[in-house]
């Protein structure tokens, strides 16, 4: 089992910068591929950003590339995401995601491939 925790969500203006933070624990941290996800009140659940377990590899959805930066900590057994420009849009509540990897630079981007979730911290962009 992995337990992740996320902080950092919280309400911010138009143009304005969050970090999300996720802390996992009860496995080897280091081998788990971690993804960011977010859902809007009336949606479906939708995938940010992922990184390999190595770090050597990312993906981001086309609405946050340029703006959104995933990055992890193995030391720290903590995942960040990185959210500048932020706009109402990005509105949500955001979910750390963990799923175990035996290949350093494979990443995913759908919720069906991903075996641990948070709790979900949220983000609130005003206009």
């Amino acid at each position: 089992q992995v337990q992740l925790v996320e902080s950092g969500g919280g309400l911010v203006q138009a143009g304005g910068s969050l970090r999300l933070s996720c802390a996992a624990s009860g496995r080897t941290f280091s081998n788990y591929i971690m993804g960011w996800f977010r859902q809007a009140p009336g949606k479906e659940r939708e995938f940010v950003a992922a990184v390999s377990w190595s770090g050597s590899s990312t993906s981001y959805a086309d609405s946050v590339k340029g703006r959104f930066t995933i990055s992890r900590d193995n030391a720290k057994n903590t995942v960040y995401l990185q959210m500048n420009s932020l706009k109402p849009e990005d509105t949500a509540v955001y979910y750390c995601a963990a799923r175990s990897s035996a290949r350093p630079q494979v990443v995913f981007s759908t919720t069906r491939q991903y075996d641990y979730w948070g709790q979900g911290t949220q983000v609130t962009v005003s206009s």
